[in-house]
């Protein structure tokens, strides 16, 4: 079942921001569009980027992405946080946090936490193989 919301449709119980509240029986998940004309995925959008179209239809992603761009934050914070570029398997790239080391994440491959971060409203990511010293 979907709701229309201006002109890109969200599954029911979605927000538009492209995010799944969780229901008890499933796990949170992080939801994009894909352009019914040219295929292109992308995040939070209203048109397509590629073809400038509207017919965007949300999908569900895997939540498996590779770490694009990362930088340590320490402003208006208490403890300095990871702000990182995650490029999804799907081909759509979306804004994060990376859970644990701050730096030397970068081409890091990453799984999907949580979808909604509690504070900062972004996908939380964790990492898929930590390096250990």
């Amino acid at each position: 079942m979907y709701h229309h919301s201006g002109n890109a449709a969200h599954p029911a119980g979605s927000s538009a921001t492209g995010l799944l509240e969780p229901a008890s029986h499933e796990p949170e998940a992080l939801y994009f569009q894909r352009c019914t004309w040219c295929g292109t995925a992308m995040y939070q959008r209203v048109l397509c980027p590629a073809c400038r179209g509207s017919d965007l239809r949300p999908e569900r992603s895997d939540g498996t992405g590779t770490v694009r761009r990362s930088t340590v934050v320490h402003r208006y914070t208490p403890a300095a946080r990871n702000v990182s570029l995650i490029e999804m398997d799907e081909g759509f790239v979306v804004r994060g946090r990376v859970m644990g080391a701050l730096i030397g994440i970068h081409g890091s491959r990453v799984r999907l936490s949580t979808a909604r971060d509690p504070v900062r409203g972004e996908p939380v990511f964790k990492l898929l193989h930590e390096y250990r010293a």
